[in-house]
């Protein structure tokens, strides 16, 4: 995501008769030759482990049984978008967090009830009084794939590399920490100035990713290269555009659970191609499957569907002060859209985000307006307040402002099918409020790239989420967010965040985020449209994969059926 994950690749279709409103009209004529198909309705949100199950109930798949699991093969993956930099503290896409998954391992990781579990570390921080000091205990006898040894020494360095190093995407998730120590081998202690209650969390995601001090000081920035952790696999090669391979590390302390040999995962931005590889067997996993395709792959004897809500966002980032690229002084842009917020909630108020999801997602998707997810312990009734689609009073906003209509906005978005039907379908919508939405497709490696030099005006893009409501917020709104590509800057939005960063209080921290999101939706720095739906296709002659509502897809300890 990118820093963000780019809007899912869902197969946009109609559910005959189901939109309704001032927006349908538009809906329906930006979906002018897309057949009407019957869906499920979405049912409850339930987890379960494998099978299948009506849509909308979690489906996050089950571990391995090694009993049943035969040794060796490779495993093809078939992704919708070419993963960014294969370097942790760089990265910021969720198809990067794919790969990761199978040779970097992280301090912590996240079980299927969303709660942090202990991976290269033994057990959860402990925390002192004043919270000033994290000390986190190690397991021992691992090594790194390259044959070093993983210690505390390794983690102070992968730690400062993602505090220092230019275009850092963890700088901003890591906080006020002012020293990492090592008191001995098996322990690593990080200091912070201010107490700094994500930290744990940033833990189980890239920061947390601990590199080959060997390779860090071989290769620097160009880590990507040939990247080297501790994993269950490790990088063989990568073709850009095409496919990355990592293969069995025999070296990785748990070797035992692994059964593939090798993990391919190869780039198919089609939603249907995808599709029609995992029913034909050319793939065995296929990520972000057609929200039209899902019910009928879900009545097939070979394909098993998992699904669970998102923890993120997708939504329409405005530059509003990315001026200089990503990291560099933010400088107001001369456009009414970056200059007024009445212009940006008068494009919030344009969207008519139930028909969106109806019309497009057979409604899987779910309408959001804010960074806090509805299944996270911070969440509140004001973190879910979602302003009514209402055009009449976006018009006005706009003659408020003084804009003249149709006001012309240019947005960039992936090139890829189903991302256009998206954008298509809220050009004909916004249309109706005064905006002439000029859509600008580019390939997804591209868009990454323009959004970080700020070359955009209007940007649809999205976030796959984090457990701790911080690291879906402060990282792209926080005047000094590592990710921040809109430029935005808001005092007294950085005050509410920095508290709820440093408060170990769960219901101050509950009412905070609750401020923030009334803030957010009275400047629009992100217009928040829906959360998507983590539906992933798996064959049945695969055993062991699972998707968690981080939207990972857990590949390592997977096996083909005996």
């Amino acid at each position: 995501m990118t820093r963000r994950l780019a809007v899912n690749r869902f197969k946009l279709g109609t559910r005959c008769g189901s939109v309704v409103g001032a927006g349908a009209a538009v809906v329906a004529l930006a979906l002018v030759g897309t057949a009407c198909s019957p869906v499920e309705p979405a049912g409850g949100d339930n987890a379960s482990g494998g099978g299948q199950s009506s849509a909308g109930q979690d489906v996050f798949g089950e571990a391995a049984d090694a009993a049943k699991v035969k040794q060796g093969g490779t495993l093809t993956v078939a992704l919708s978008a070419d993963p960014d930099k294969l370097d942790p503290t760089l990265s910021r896409s969720l198809y990067s967090r794919y790969v990761f998954h199978t040779m970097c391992e992280k301090l912590y990781d996240l079980g299927p009830d969303a709660k942090l579990v202990p991976q290269l570390a033994t057990a959860l921080p402990t925390v002192s009084a004043d919270g000033l000091s994290l000390t986190i205990p190690l397991k021992e006898g691992v090594k790194f794939a390259d044959g070093g040894t993983f210690d505390s020494n390794a983690v102070k360095i992968s730690l400062n590399r993602d505090l220092t190093l230019a275009g850092s995407a963890r700088k901003s998730e890591l906080g006020p920490v002012t020293a990492i120590e090592t008191p001995d081998p098996k322990t690593v202690v990080i200091k912070l100035s201010k107490p700094f209650a994500p930290l744990a969390a940033a833990l189980a995601d890239r920061a947390g990713m601990v590199l080959s001090p060997a390779a860090v000081a071989k290769l620097g920035a160009n880590f990507s290269t040939a990247p080297v952790c501790v994993g269950p696999f490790k990088f063989a090669s990568r073709v850009a555009q095409n496919s990355i391979k990592v293969v069995k590390d025999p070296q990785y302390y748990d070797a035992a659970k692994v059964h593939l040999d090798a993990i391919e995962y190869r780039i198919i931005t089609d939603s249907s191609i995808r599709s029609a590889n995992l029913k034909s067997g050319d793939a065995q996993v296929a990520d972000s499957l057609s929200s039209q395709d899902a019910p009928t792959l879900q009545k097939d004897d070979t394909v098993s569907v998992l699904q669970s809500q998102s923890l993120g966002y997708q939504g329409l980032t405005v530059n509003i002060g990315n001026a200089n690229g990503i990291g560099n002084p933010q400088k107001q842009l001369d456009t009414p859209i970056a200059k007024d917020p009445k212009v940006r909630q008068a494009l919030a108020l344009a969207i008519d985000r139930e028909a969106l999801v109806k019309s497009i997602f057979n409604g899987l998707n779910t309408v959001a307006c804010s960074p806090v997810s509805p299944k996270s312990e911070f969440t509140s009734d004001a973190a879910q307040v979602c302003p009514a689609h209402d055009p009449a009073k976006a018009k006005q906003l706009l003659a408020d402002a003084g804009v003249t209509t149709p006001y012309k906005v240019e947005m960039i978005t992936s090139n890829n099918p189903d991302s256009l039907r998206l954008a298509q379908a809220l050009q004909g919508m916004v249309k109706d409020a005064g905006f002439d939405l000029v859509i600008k497709p580019v390939e997804y490696a591209a868009l990454l790239d323009q959004q970080d030099r700020g070359d955009f005006e209007l940007l649809q893009l999205g976030w796959s989420g984090r457990v701790d409501p911080d690291a879906n917020i402060y990282n792209f709104v926080g005047t000094t967010g590592s990710q921040n590509v809109s430029g935005y800057s808001n005092p007294a939005l950085d005050k509410l965040l920095t508290d709820a960063r440093q408060s170990t209080d769960q219901a101050q921290r509950v009412k905070l985020y609750g401020e923030v999101t009334t803030l957010l939706q009275q400047d629009d720095p992100i217009i928040y449209m829906y959360r998507q739906r983590n539906l992933t296709g798996v064959s049945k002659k695969l055993l062991g994969i699972q998707v968690y509502p981080d939207g990972v897809i857990r590949t390592a300890f997977a096996g083909f059926a005996k």
